[in-house]
């Protein structure tokens, strides 16, 4: 147990009775970042009040990003220094270049150090460029410079998919010093995205050991997003194990797990609280309870006994709220009025048992989707019903999502404009030329990242025809902050959020629809998100606005959790084979695979995931579907 678990009081222990290490969980990334930023600030004060130098343990990667724009900040708004600061990061691709925009020297450059005043001798980052049989030469000596500069102070950590600390993939021992490592096939396919393909990651690295970071004095691993929940539970919660090599921090006496409340939604204390303390019961949490119950005991709702609730810490729910048969009709009927074909209200039609309102009819559906195809890939069968039904559908699509566009397809295209066009306006032989020298993690021209967007538009507006949208309806809204040639994407400015308020104001929609992905806070879903929230904080006071309704869908990293949804839109099969043809429209896209799947392409994926949600609504009792497409509702 941690120094920190021991401090507890009794009831805080109890709460966090089957959390292994100690954590703080934040309302969002950015105030976390901050925090942890703070605490390295006092501690850099502390130790140049003594004359002694402060030892740095660096990550890279999505996480820590907030920490070093906060630190940057505090250097040239509060003038801290970093004069006596040394650094030492974990750890480096290997071979790649320090000029490549995916190495992780040139990260910690562009984000932190060519921005503060520390000496570039205290720098310390593996070095991807020397030759094989110096690595271990070099690891070794890596080891000796932490030693002589005293040891590392503080040492800040993310974590990969597979539990990785560093590059210290699942097999790694706690003991393990300096050395190279071979990326896990998880980890090479979530870094496919930085390298255009899986094929451009290197699939080695250069890596601080687990026993290296064992050493340091105080460690801090941080964690944003609904993606990393799942392993978040896995190494806060789970026993020691190598195939999770997070767990190996259970022993380290002073390390603390700083999370957001998505990364923190998979613990015990936060998705069942019941477990481990007394919860003051409303609709939503008896909803989760009782669908948690007949997902552990296989059972539908209208078979769980008060037997199954007492038998299972839910005595409490009974005593208050029971018998059982009244708790089970509550959230049954909860789930069968979610459930509608008419995702724009049913005209002419008793509205009370229904998500949404039958007036006004037609509605003005706006349809906001980070990427073209996200829209389809999560809503495609929604979008069937709602232009079938009658309503005026527009889609916006804000970002151009070139870069998912891969250098093959622009050399088809290019081809093709070659052969039927001796004026096209691209000079093809020199895009052919710059595809053809192109080297890994260079950042593409504006000219081939406008012909990638070119073909990503061409796509869209040929998916939504399919679907019956008019042309006219469709919005390109290429949101600046995307267009920075690389997967990082640049913060979001006035400009971006401005983009969006015209486009409310001039659909004035009844009805919109954007995705609610809250997965890494600095990814393109997250940010268009964001983006939207900042819009309607803007027109709040607009008339229209009254009578507006949002609805959320998930991207295609994970569904919503059924004890969460708002509407559930059944999707017959007809209707699936018209949603996979809208999705395959999207033809750049079709053969992009599954983040973490070696066999799964995200089409198939997005599928299958609607028919795994008719399912689990059919193990609970409802009618039988193919597939269901499953929204919550944005509170206004």
């Amino acid at each position: 147990m941690t120094e920190q678990l021991e401090k507890l009081n009794v009831l805080e222990r109890l709460e966090r009775k089957y959390e292994k290490v100690y954590t703080e969980v934040y309302e969002n990334a950015s105030v976390a970042s901050k925090k942890i930023a703070k605490e390295i600030a006092s501690l850099i004060k502390d130790k140049e009040a003594k004359g002694e130098k402060a030892v740095l343990g660096l990550a890279t990667g999505s996480s820590p990003i907030g920490v070093y724009k906060e630190l940057v900040r505090m250097h040239k708004e509060e003038g801290l220094s970093f004069k006596n600061v040394i650094t030492f990061n974990l750890d480096e691709y290997y071979p790649i270049e320090r000029e490549n925009p995916q190495s992780y020297w040139y990260f910690m450059h562009e984000h932190l150090f060519n921005h503060i005043d520390i000496d570039p001798s205290n720098i310390h980052i593996p070095d991807g460029t020397i030759p094989e049989d110096k690595v271990y030469e070099f690891c070794q000596n890596y080891e000796t410079a932490i030693k002589e500069a005293g040891g590392i102070d503080f040492q800040i950590l993310g974590i990969g998919r597979t539990g990785h600390i560093g590059f210290n993939e699942p097999g790694s021992g706690i003991n393990s010093p300096t050395r190279m490592v071979t990326l896990d096939s998880l980890t090479i396919s979530d870094a496919a995205g930085d390298f255009q393909s899986v094929d451009n990651v290197p699939k080695k690295a250069i890596t601080m050991g687990v026993g290296t970071i064992m050493s340091a004095r105080k460690i801090v691993l941080m964690a944003w997003g609904e993606k990393k929940a799942s392993i978040i539970k896995k190494a806060v919660e789970g026993p020691v194990v190598e195939n999770v090599p997070a767990t190996y921090l259970h022993y380290h006496k002073n390390t603390t797990f700083i999370l957001d409340k998505e990364a923190a939604a998979e613990l015990v204390r936060f998705k069942t609280p019941w477990l481990v303390r007394d919860v003051k019961w409303n609709d939503k949490l008896i909803r989760r309870a009782t669908i948690w119950l007949c997902e552990k005991l296989d059972k539908p709702i209208l078979k769980l006994t008060n037997r199954d609730y007492n038998d299972n810490h839910l005595g409490d729910l009974v005593v208050n709220h029971g018998p059982a048969y009244d708790i089970n009709l509550k959230v049954f009927n909860m789930l069968q009025k979610s459930i509608t074909g008419w995702p724009g209200g049913k005209p002419n039609a008793d509205d009370s048992q229904r998500p949404e309102r039958a007036k006004p009819y037609p509605k003005r559906v706006l349809i906001f989707s980070p990427h073209p195809g996200d829209d389809m890939l999560a809503m495609g069968g929604t979008v069937n019903r709602l232009v079938k039904q009658g309503h005026e559908v527009y889609i916006a699509y804000q970002t151009s999502g070139n870069i998912a566009v891969d250098d093959s397809i622009v050399q088809k295209y290019l081809y093709f404009a070659d052969n039927i066009s001796g004026d096209f306006k691209i000079d093809v032989k020199s895009v052919k030329t710059e595809l053809n020298n192109k080297k890994s993690g260079e950042i593409d021209s504006h000219k081939v990242r406008q012909l990638k967007t070119f073909i990503r538009q061409a796509e869209a507006l040929t998916s939504c025809k399919f679907q019956g949208i008019d042309e006219e309806h469709v919005m390109f809204l290429n949101m600046p902050f995307y267009e920075t040639g690389t997967i990082k994407k640049a913060s979001l400015k006035d400009e971006d959020i401005n983009i969006v308020v015209e486009t409310l104001r001039r659909v004035q929609p009844h009805q919109i629809y954007a995705a609610g992905d809250l997965t890494d806070p600095h990814g393109t879903h997250r940010k268009c998100f964001d983006s939207i929230q900042k819009a309607l904080e803007i027109v709040k006071k607009d008339i229209w606005l009254r009578d507006c309704r949002v609805w959320l869908y998930h991207g295609t990293w994970k569904e919503w959790d059924i004890a969460d949804v708002d509407m559930a839109v059944p999707v017959s099969p007809e209707e699936l084979k018209i949603k996979r043809n809208a999705i395959f429209k999207h033809s750049s896209q079709k053969e992009v695979m599954f983040p973490g799947s070696d066999d799964l392409e995200i089409w198939r994926f997005a599928i299958e995931r609607n028919k795994e949600s008719a399912k689990k609504y059919d193990k609970l009792g409802m009618a039988e579907y193919e597939a269901i497409e499953l929204f919550v509702e944005y509170d206004l």
